[in-house]
């Protein structure tokens, strides 16, 4: 049977990532596995996650506002609303929001991913501190678990030179 829905203006679910609220707009259940819809919202200047490599699933990013700058394999991409950031699987990339807040939809194909957001949002919640190398550790765990691998050393360097907050 296949279910059809209607995500209206607000709805959704909403999964709390510190520092980036995630909503859940097409999830895998609703079409087999063969991609997923999340929409990040980035307060200005704020870096989405360390550089990193997916080795399952491709991301499409498509800006609904603000301006969203995008590393992918080693180039540096500005991209405003409307526009579409691919981020291939096996090439390292990462994004982060400029002088305004930015909101992006990451289609995420196949499915699969998006369970990093839930696992996130549970383990690196703001009553449960943790200290930068046993959050870098879970971190690391995480993307053993998703098969992505993260690049902890780029965060500094990332935001020192682009001015971000992480």
């Amino acid at each position: 049977m296949v279910e059809t829905t209607v995500l209206y203006p607000g709805t959704g679910r909403l999964v709390d990532v510190p520092g980036i609220p995630t909503r859940f707009l097409v999830e895998a259940r609703l079409t087999q596995g063969r991609f997923s819809v999340v929409e990040h919202r980035l307060e200005a200047r704020t870096l989405a996650a360390p550089l990193h490599t997916h080795r399952l699933e491709d991301e499409f990013g498509y800006v609904l506002e603000g301006t969203v700058t995008a590393l992918v394999g080693g180039e540096t991409i500005e991209a405003g609303p409307g526009s579409m950031l691919f981020k291939p699987r096996d090439v390292p990339h990462t994004f982060w929001s400029g002088d305004t807040p930015a909101r992006i939809l990451e289609i995420i194909a196949p499915s699969g991913f998006e369970g990093f957001f839930v696992d996130v949002a549970s383990q690196f919640r703001p009553d449960t501190p943790g200290d930068d190398e046993s959050m870098g550790i879970a971190l690391v765990e995480l993307g053993r678990k998703y098969a992505v691998d993260f690049d902890l050393p780029s965060v500094a360097e990332l935001a020192l030179r682009h001015g971000l907050r992480v």
